[in-house]
């Protein structure tokens, strides 16, 4: 986990992001004191509190999709503070009447966390990833690979929902036994060899790593339907073969081009050089 605080007008939102998962975590009472323009933290937490019952009593799910982790308070320390994925932020703001809500929403479009008008149009989606990378410069080679290992990847995912796997830490696990089998490296060992942190490693492989990452979760996807894998454990087998496959072609390549296909580059924007001291 690493901390990270964002700001929203004159509020400081604290937040978390997982490694493991790839998603940030933001304070529920930081969103909430936000939404309710509270300043005091104690009256925001009053409110969430009371605010987390009502929601409990009438069975809204989205107080099951908060968790507990340790964020710094006001005075240095770390306390356990009620914490949720942009997704669920998205379901509590729809619970708090304020006319901040608006707002809020379009602050989290633009740090990169709005999901809802994806929700209903997958298409905008598309459209917004596009256009998102043809700002930073990318072929349109690279897009086409980007958006159909995509693709890829979310029908590998439904497969996973469907067959009774858990979204988040299990397909975390899973997503890493594919990629450590194919690659050689873990997801994480290979953010590190490009010199990643929270950025997403899709989004700076190569056409190759594209290519064989695709390879990999479509052979996953297509053993497991025909093994009818369910849960986390029986996916596994899959995953490792599927791995396997692309690992295999992945070697084939580079004992023809002796070139590898794990790169260490990134499309991280370049550094300028200091100014000499004279």
């Amino acid at each position: 986990m690493k901390n990270s605080l964002a700001v929203f007008e004159n509020f400081k939102i604290r937040r978390h992001y997982d490694e493991k998962t790839e998603t940030w975590f933001f304070s529920v009472i930081d969103i909430v004191a936000a939404l309710t323009e509270q300043a005091d933290f104690k009256r925001a937490q009053s409110y969430w509190t009371t605010l987390k019952s009502r929601l409990k009593k009438e069975g809204n799910e989205s107080v099951t999709f908060c968790d507990r982790l340790k964020l710094p308070s006001g005075d240095g320390k770390f306390y356990m503070t009620d914490v949720a994925s942009a997704e669920t932020i998205l379901r509590l703001i729809q619970s708090v009447p304020s006319k901040k809500a608006e707002p809020i929403k379009l602050w989290l479009a633009k740090v990169g966390y709005e999901r809802m008008q994806e929700m209903t149009d997958p298409e905008k989606a598309l459209d917004r990833s596009r256009e998102y990378w043809q700002k930073q410069g990318r072929s349109e080679k690279w897009i086409q690979r980007r958006m159909m290992g995509q693709e890829t990847r979310n029908k590998l995912t439904d497969y996973w929902s469907e067959s009774g796997v858990e979204k988040g830490e299990e397909f975390a696990v899973l997503t890493n036994i594919i990629h450590q089998e194919w690659s050689g490296l873990s997801v994480k060992d290979h953010k590190s060899f490009k010199g990643l942190k929270a950025q997403n490693l899709r989004d700076h492989m190569s056409e190759e790593e594209l290519i064989f990452t695709a390879l990999a979760e479509l052979s996953t996807r297509k053993i497991a339907e025909k093994e009818q894998a369910k849960g986390l454990e029986e996916n596994k087998i899959p995953a490792k073969k599927g791995g396997k496959i692309a690992k295999d072609a992945r070697l084939a390549l580079e004992q023809k081009t002796g070139k590898s296909v794990i790169s260490g580059e990134n499309f991280l924007p370049k550094k300028k050089p200091g100014k000499k001291l004279t």
